[in-house]
């Protein structure tokens, strides 16, 4: 969770009192009958992923931010359980693919791990691996 201003803070804070102190002291007003709004766009939904899903270079880069913390330190250990964290620049994609996966699914155990691939979607970890195939 990143910080938030003190201005955005007291904002959040404050303006649900304003609108309800504005509430209680406006005068009842019947309600007009309200306009019918147009129905939005039907969108199709998202596709499931097919097996074989390509990823997206500049996305890959963006969600790679987070694995740079521990994979970008060269000789990096875990403190707790203790184990070398492995170089993940360069792998093939579809190594870097298959172990996200094998996280999310509980076939590799590490806390951190696991709990990183559950926040990523099937297309996210395409785009990770697209661009973690290439950091040399």
């Amino acid at each position: 969770m990143r910080p938030q201003p003190l201005a955005a803070c007291l904002l959040a804070v404050l303006l649900p009192l304003g609108a309800a102190a504005q509430a209680a002291t406006a005068p009842a007003v019947p309600a007009a009958p309200a306009a019918p709004v147009p129905a939005p766009a039907a969108t199709p939904p998202a596709p499931a992923a097919p097996a074989g899903l390509t990823g997206s270079f500049d996305n890959g880069r963006v969600l790679a931010y987070t694995c740079q913390g521990c994979h970008g330190i060269t000789g990096y250990k875990n403190a707790y359980p203790s184990y070398k964290v492995p170089k993940i620049g360069g792998q093939t994609q579809q190594y870097l693919s298959q172990a996200l996966s094998e996280y999310r699914q509980g076939k590799r155990k590490h806390p951190t791990m696991q709990a990183q691939s559950m926040s990523f979607s099937e297309q996210e970890i395409a785009d990770l691996a697209v661009y973690l195939s290439t950091v040399k």
